[in-house]
């Protein structure tokens, strides 16, 4: 019988990440309870920022999800962000976060941003604003935002964003990110 040269542990084989993700508003209440239970990891337990991550925003606030799916059927909160309007036509948004499996894939966080500030626009935006920490300045940039200030929140800095809003959507919406992905990197 032939001798193997490697071992297979835990590490061998990298946890599943669906490639099928659709960024929408949270409708259904499992996806808003994962909306706030990713929030709450991202923002509690991982970054330690917050010790209770719902604020009173959370109460006019549109919660936004990225979806992923298996063989066609949501079934996990993967990316989250929330936006609100304090008051008319000024609209934040905030709290975007996406699961540590799904950092760097398939375009999250770009659609999540999109989605956020697309529909603002179509609920009558006239002006958006997020409070970004430093750390995603430049991403953000890329996306066309601007600098307005530079602040300290929660003891870490942050950067005060203004989106040019003529710039949205700048990719399609609530629909499947797999054949974007595979548009973008193909």
């Amino acid at each position: 019988m032939a001798e193997h040269s490697f071992v297979l542990t835990e590490d061998s084989f990298p946890d599943y990440r669906a490639d099928d993700v659709l960024v929408k508003v949270a409708s259904e209440a499992w996806e808003k309870a994962e909306y706030f239970g990713l929030r709450r990891q991202v923002f509690s337990a991982e970054q330690q920022l917050l010790q209770q991550d719902k604020d009173e925003h959370d109460f006019q606030a549109i919660p936004i999800v990225a979806l992923a799916s298996q063989c066609g059927m949501p079934n996990a909160v993967v990316g989250a962000v929330r936006i609100y309007q304090p008051e008319p036509g000024l609209w934040y948004g905030g709290r975007l976060c996406v699961a540590p499996a799904y950092r760097r894939h398939s375009m999250i966080g770009t659609a999540l941003i999109n989605e956020a500030v697309s529909r603002a626009r179509d609920i009558g935006c006239d002006r958006f604003l997020a409070t970004v920490q430093i750390c995603n300045e430049d991403y953000f940039r890329r996306l066309h935002w601007n600098t307005l200030e530079h602040i300290a929140l929660l003891g870490q800095p942050h950067a005060v964003m203004q989106v040019s809003l003529q710039h949205y959507p700048f990719m399609p919406r609530q629909v499947s990110l797999l054949p974007l992905r595979a548009r973008q990197h193909g």
